[in-house]
């Protein structure tokens, strides 16, 4: 009789007969019998089979280290912090600069301030002949930047023309349009004005004191414009011409140089401002030089010829 079969048809050896003594047991080689795949085993291994290879994982290491370094570096918080300054450093490097650098002087930068506004002032006459020669010089101040100067009377007085010449080397003709006779004082109007044309600073004589340093600026002798340095030596002081015809009042005494072409210049004070126009030397010789003493009328009352209290 046919025998029956155990398995479904196969390529496998078909299975011992139990009664074959001589079979011996399977061995740990034998082929294990096939287990049905599951579910959760597919899973594994897809997840195997999508694991990243070296190079990616070595790309994402190099990204990760390079956003660390750029966060470093550009955080906020990561910033170095800056040093403030205390008192201490300031003082040292000002006390550095006057060590290793020379500054000008007061008076340098006090006769750089009034510079722009000097005017030498000269009066013509004509002779007989009709020849025109000069007749006195001096020097004025421009107070109003369309060409207003404040100058002495004595300077142009019984001139039949003025000259005046602005600090950039513009000359040009001027009319008297007001004296002060008591203060010996003139104001003039320039014809030509330069562009820009800077008028000086004035200050009020209030609270002005003995010892004060300033400086007159002028043309000496027709030489300038320059510059002599000095203090107020003194306020309220008098003064007689030496004819003995005028006297002047309230004057300011100051011992800077000045000399004969000065007259009608600024008394300046450190700060580049106008106090006083220089208006008279003592001297009781014939040279009539400088003996360091001299006055300037008030810019206060020196305004007023103006028309306009400067204040």
């Amino acid at each position: 009789m046919p025998r029956i079969a155990r398995y479904s048809s196969s390529r496998r050896d078909p299975a011992p007969d139990a009664g074959d003594a001589t079979r011996a047991a399977p061995g740990p080689d034998a082929a294990a019998p096939a287990h049905k795949e599951t579910p959760e085993m597919a899973q594994m291994q897809g997840r195997g089979a999508r694991r990243p290879s070296a190079a990616w994982l070595l790309l994402i290491l190099v990204l990760a280290a390079n956003a660390g370094v750029f966060g470093y570096w550009f955080a906020p918080s990561r910033q170095p912090p800056q040093p403030q300054l205390t008192q201490k450093d300031i003082d040292d490097a000002v006390l550095r600069t006057l060590n290793t650098h020379v500054l000008p002087s007061q008076s340098a930068r006090a006769a750089a301030r009034i510079a722009p506004s000097i005017v030498h002032v000269v009066g013509y006459v004509r002779t007989r002949r009709g020849t025109e020669i000069e007749r006195g010089e001096g020097t004025g101040v421009v107070v109003v930047g369309n060409g207003t100067i404040l100058t002495n009377l004595h300077v142009v007085q019984g001139s039949r023309r003025i000259e005046v010449q602005f600090a950039d080397g513009t000359t040009s003709n001027a009319s008297v349009v007001n004296i002060q006779p008591e203060n010996d004082l003139a104001v003039l109007q320039a014809g030509t004005v330069p562009k820009d044309l800077q008028p000086a600073a004035m200050r009020t004589t209030e609270g002005l004191q003995a010892g004060e340093q300033v400086i007159a600026v002028g043309f000496p002798f027709g030489i300038g414009p320059s510059v002599s340095s000095g203090v107020i030596s003194g306020l309220k002081r008098e003064f007689q011409s030496p004819e003995g015809k005028q006297v002047l009042r309230n004057l300011i005494q100051f011992d800077a140089a000045a000399n004969p072409g000065n007259s009608g210049g600024p008394l300046v004070t450190m700060d580049g401002e106008v106090v006083g126009i220089v208006t008279a030397i003592l001297n009781p010789t014939a040279a009539r030089t400088s003996l360091g003493i001299g006055f300037a009328v008030p810019i206060e009352n020196a305004a007023k010829a103006v028309g306009a209290p400067p204040f």
